[in-house]
């Protein structure tokens, strides 16, 4: 069964929140397991004694089979938290989810959440990891609720003790049963999505199992009973391997190589704007052909149509700037970060492409940089490339939109032509330094006209933009 398949499954039956969709978490939704992210950090801070390093070694060696096992492991690791804050946890919890967990989401999953609440389902997280761990994650998805170990608090502090039967095996299906009957609904209609073996008590709960990236036991129990297997894209390790590694070197170094020979041309016809314009297509090209990375457009049309014009990109790999590069060639510019300036090779090139760099922490300053772009607009016809999210985000998910692009179509008077991206993050995540094969996703909207915009209407157009971003991404063309 293929994902459209999948996702066409989910909308065929009730919707409603009637139709729960429980979900485990390491493993399922991520690859690999979040517990990771923490013990590195606390590797990192040298907060792990000699003996509790060889305990953990240990435990991983033998793995986790049994009841006995999981517990054995959780009084490990939760020994290490007692005397901590729950707000400290917390707060840890969501730094390591936006800086390293939110980089191992499986693309899949995420669309499997979305459709099963596009279709209004009820989405549970059921997890045997505890609430900091789960939490982050469960908040980027609209979780509807989390079923998670939770762990002993006294006046805020934990103990270092679970509170309750801890959510591994039997005690996950359980939990699942409970909640269902609590909620008055029938498990026959539910779906459940887990990776190990351990889980089968959990997915045997449901009538609508599935069996995400499984073991090898797993996928043995899932053919068995005919339950659908979904295999999502290898993530990566924690390290980039070798391949990654050259796949960037030969991109920049195609990139390079295309910048040069723009260079050289730039001099030749005495332009700063033809060699900008050259370095953007030819440098791009070079570097995706060199690298092997595929760009599939929908709409390409759009791209050349309404210019000069304000395209508006949602942002959440430093990679965008080259699939922008790539798409529009040349005759735009674009607004970034003050912080940008200071990139190596990026930084240079923006400041010769006359890229306004704002202070995001100053909104006065930030106005009064984005005044040269649209006299640019108005009075050159080149065309502005802005991210109205302001920030790259950690997951697929799209941020608000800030009004800074809408006010300057509008008063350039010219129209804003959205770029929507699906799977740049795939390609290179936020928190990467290094890129992996694949083909970006990309499809271009009509220009949307500004000429009857007016100030105090902003917000409601930005809004109605973001929802076409979101329509986008939720029904993506010819996926259905």
């Amino acid at each position: 069964m293929s994902q459209a398949d999948r996702l066409r499954a989910i909308r065929a039956v009730p919707p409603g929140p009637d139709t729960v969709a429980y979900f485990d978490y390491d493993g399922t939704i991520i690859e690999g397991y979040s517990a990771g992210a923490f013990y590195r950090r606390r590797l990192w801070e040298f907060d792990v004694g000699a003996v509790e390093l060889l305990r953990t070694i240990a435990s991983g060696l033998r793995g986790i089979r049994t009841n006995d096992d999981f517990r054995e492991f959780l009084a490990l690791t939760l020994a290490t938290w007692e005397g901590r804050t729950e707000e400290e946890l917390f707060a840890l919890g969501r730094e390591l989810f936006v800086n390293e967990i939110a980089g191992q989401l499986h693309q899949e999953a995420w669309e499997l959440v979305a459709t099963h609440k596009e279709c209004g389902h009820t989405v549970v997280m059921a997890s045997s990891a505890t609430r900091f761990q789960v939490q982050p994650m469960a908040d980027e998805l609209g979780a509807d609720k989390v079923l998670c170990t939770e762990l002993e608090v006294r006046d805020g502090v934990l103990t270092g003790r679970p509170e309750g039967t801890p959510l591994w095996g039997p005690g996950k299906a359980a939990a699942v049963v409970a909640d269902a009957q609590e909620r008055g609904v029938d498990l026959e209609g539910c779906f459940a999505y887990a990776n190990g073996t351990e889980d089968v008590d959990f997915l045997s709960s449901v009538g609508h199992p599935v069996a995400v990236s499984p073991t090898d036991s797993l996928r043995a129990v899932a053919t068995e009973n005919g339950w659908p297997i979904l295999d999502c894209a290898p993530r990566g390790g924690l390290l980039p391997d070798v391949a990654d590694v050259a796949r960037t070197a030969i991109f920049y170094g195609g990139m390079i190589g295309g910048f040069g020979a723009a260079m050289g041309a730039g001099l030749l016809h005495g332009s700063r704007r033809k060699f900008i314009d050259l370095a953007c297509g030819v440098g791009a090209d070079i570097g995706f052909g060199m690298a092997g990375i595929d760009v599939e457009v929908t709409g390409a049309e759009h791209l050349v149509s309404a210019r000069p014009c304000v395209f508006l990109f949602n942002h959440q790999s430093k990679f965008d700037v080259p699939i922008l590069m790539k798409l529009l060639r040349g005759g735009f510019t674009g607004v970034a970060k003050k912080e940008a300036a200071a990139i190596p090779l990026w930084g240079q090139l923006f400041q010769v492409a006359d890229v306004a760099f704002i202070d995001r922490s100053n909104t006065t300053k930030a106005k009064e940089a984005l005044e040269p772009a649209v006299r640019t607009l108005r009075e050159d016809g080149i065309s502005l490339a802005m991210a109205p999210e302001g920030t790259r985000s950690p997951t697929p998910k799209l941020g608000p939109f800030k009004k800074g692009a809408f006010h300057i179509a509008m008063q350039a008077g010219v129209p804003v032509v959205p770029i929507v991206i699906r799977n740049a993050g795939e390609i290179m995540w936020r928190g990467a330094q290094t890129l992996r094969p694949g083909t970006v996703e990309v499809a271009v909207l009509e220009p949307i006209d500004t000429s009857d915009w007016k100030r105090e209407t902003v917000a409601q157009h930005t809004d109605d933009v973001r929802e076409r971003f979101m329509e986008t991404l939720a029904h993506w063309p010819g996926d259905r």
